[in-house]
């Protein structure tokens, strides 16, 4: 069983980035109905997590200060680790378990010894599968899933074949979304820096465009296809640059929609346009996150890790996920 206190990272105000994080001594949780207390073993961090610190989702999220951070979007924070306890009601898990899990996205805690998380989003780590490994799934993996989804892509490879673009396709959620097309069976073209191009190759993307050369900048198929979908993970890229490469009924499924993309969305809503912009709204849920799991077991799908940093730095985690330009995840282990 754990002691009274754990090590953790928090910040207390909105900004200053890696100089507004502070290594703190703080009670361990006690988990409440429905929840489960963890030992935690992997954290990953996500570009929204740096956004909440600048005060981007403000006043929603933090919820409070202090904060413990963590990706606090819906519904938190990705963490693979081990049970130590279970509050009342709790009946998927045991202490023992190894188990993946999101902390709860208004009280945070994500970036610590120990963590509590809802039942509801546990599910059980099988032991071929690493605790880096996993924790890599819950937003960005889970991301990849609901946005291909929504892009009409049917994952089993049943679907007819389809052109898909996925920008940023090194990043995060980008190295997810291409292995996931391509065992659904359609044609993949994906954008990243120069450096990464074969890599994204070797994930199974068909084409692979340098995002800074004039086709990556207007998104042109080196084959001149013309996309079903785009899978957007980057940010920048404005909707004039989107629709001529679009089919007839061709969207866009964009994972962080700027106000921007929120305004073109509804305009496309209101004239009835065949070409869509999609905002995306993480909804997690335990069966896509065991399809994925069950992925990685069988060695159909791989979690890229970027860096891997103790919590006693994770500062250096922090400045890496603020500088945009990871390769895969970034793992933060206590």
């Amino acid at each position: 069983m754990p002691g009274n206190s754990m090590h953790a990272l928090r910040y207390d105000r909105y900004g200053g980035g890696v100089a507004g994080l502070k290594h703190v001594e703080v009670p361990v949780p006690v988990p409440k109905k429905g929840e489960v207390l963890v030992k935690v073993e992997a954290i990953t961090l996500n570009p929204v997590d740096w956004k909440i610190q600048k005060g981007m989702l403000r006043p929603i999220l933090p919820f409070r200060f202090p904060h413990i951070p963590g990706n606090l979007w819906l519904p938190g924070s990705d963490i693979s680790g081990e049970v130590v306890e279970v509050g009342p009601g709790v009946k998927k898990v045991k202490p023992g378990d190894k188990v993946v899990g999101m902390v709860n996205h208004f009280t945070g805690g994500g970036l610590a010894e120990y963590a509590v998380f809802k039942e509801f989003i546990t599910v059980k780590r099988p032991a071929e599968i690493s605790a880096a490994e996993a924790a890599g799934l819950l937003v960005a993996g889970l991301t990849a899933h609901q946005a291909l989804s929504q892009a009409g892509i049917k994952l089993d490879g049943t679907g007819e074949r389809k052109n898909i673009l996925i920008t940023a396709g090194s990043g995060g959620v980008g190295h997810y979304a291409v292995q996931l097309a391509k065992l659904a069976n359609v044609h993949v073209t994906a954008t990243c820096g120069a450096r990464n191009m074969e890599l994204v190759k070797s994930l199974g993307a068909d084409e692979v465009i340098d995002y800074k050369s004039p086709a990556g900048a207007a998104l042109e198929s080196p084959s001149g296809r013309q996309y079903d979908a785009v899978i957007h993970c980057a940010t920048g890229i404005p909707w004039s640059t989107f629709e001529p490469n679009l089919t007839q009924k061709g969207r866009v499924i964009d994972i962080t929609p700027s106000a921007s993309a929120m305004f073109t969305s509804a305009m496309k809503q209101l004239t009835c346009s065949k070409k869509k912009l999609v905002p995306l709204l993480l909804i997690p849920k335990a069966r896509n996150l065991e399809y994925l799991l069950n992925l990685v077991k069988e060695g159909k799908l791989k979690t890229l890790i970027d860096s891997r940093h103790p919590l006693s730095r994770a500062e250096d985690a922090w400045a890496e996920i603020m500088d945009g330009h990871a390769t895969g995840k970034i793992i933060v282990e206590p």
